[in-house]
């Protein structure tokens, strides 16, 4: 069957899910140009807390559902592993890195979800998505790094263990299900944990900033609302009805959004090598997206 033919015996379903999906990566795409056009400057664990705490707080408040049972412990170490962890190592990577090499790092991690999915799920994911995997990384390598990029490793640590913790955290998702309870209140037990463990380090070592101003206001309302409680809601509805591979590669939205971002925004321009990099990693992320006809077709 053709690479065509078979994207068109794709359910319907299935692609609206993978659309939506997309959004999430797409969404953090543009969380280095707000960062550094609209947010005070150095100061990560802020960042952190401020994206996840209120937005996880409204949620509760908007759901009025706690876990039950064996998912308090459960909603901790999802907490922690994408956002009480997570958020605070990517912040730091961000200010020790390019943004190329972050994104070159962070496009690993659906060879990380494929290890993960081994050891967890006990299932082996298919040559064309590790292939797609490995030729996506190699995009997004074309696409974002330069001849200038600084390798601190301080920063490269960071961000391959904040890589590591969310290919985790979408692995156990997945192995775990999900509790009779809404989406977006499972989505808020996780922000709500994680945005509080960032909490009590915040005040010690950055403390609270003399002033707001509008700008970083929105800035910070942007990322919580959009970037984060209706992103990871529909990540997390992703993770339910497509395979973890599968979800992983979706990522790849995200440095491909953050170009394109700063070609609008930030004025940036692309090299042919570039040009050719973008091209690249789209089309990893579309082959590796390919499923089998409808009785084949994973979920």
């Amino acid at each position: 069957m053709t690479t065509l033919a078979a994207a068109r015996a794709v359910p319907l379903a299935h692609l609206r899910i993978l659309a939506l999906t997309a959004l999430a990566p797409a969404s953090w795409g543009t969380t280095y140009v707000v960062t550094t056009t609209m947010l005070p400057p150095d100061r990560p664990l802020l960042a952190a807390t401020v994206r996840a705490l209120p937005a996880g707080l409204i949620l509760l408040a908007v759901t009025r559902t706690l876990p039950n049972g064996a998912w308090w412990w459960k909603s901790a170490v999802l907490g922690l592993l994408n956002f009480g962890a997570f958020f605070p190592l990517l912040f730091f990577a961000a200010y020790r890195l390019p943004g190329g090499v972050a994104a070159t790092i962070g496009s690993v991690q659906p060879l990380l979800v494929a290890g993960f999915s081994v050891l967890v799920l006990r299932s082996r994911p298919g040559a064309k998505v590790l292939v797609s995997a490995l030729v996506g990384t190699g995009g997004v390598a074309l696409l974002t790094l330069t001849a200038q990029a600084r390798l601190n490793p301080l920063g490269l640590a960071a961000m391959l263990v904040a890589t590591s913790f969310m290919g985790l955290a979408i692995v156990l998702t997945k192995h775990w299900g999900r509790p009779g309870a809404p989406l977006l209140a499972v989505t808020g037990w996780q922000l709500a944990i994680g945005g509080l463990a960032i909490l009590p380090v915040t005040l010690a070592t950055e403390g609270v900033p003399d002033g707001i101003s509008g700008e970083n206001a929105l800035g910070f309302l942007y990322l919580g609302v959009v970037g984060t409680a209706l992103a990871y809601a529909l990540w997390f509805r992703g993770i339910e009805h497509l395979p973890p591979t599968s979800v992983s590669l979706l990522g790849l939205t995200n440095p491909l959004v953050a170009t394109l971002a700063g070609l609008l925004v930030l004025g940036q321009t692309l090299t042919r090598w570039q040009a050719l990099g973008l091209a690249v990693a789209l089309g990893a992320l579309i082959a590796g997206q390919i499923r089998r006809t409808q009785e084949g077709a994973e979920r």
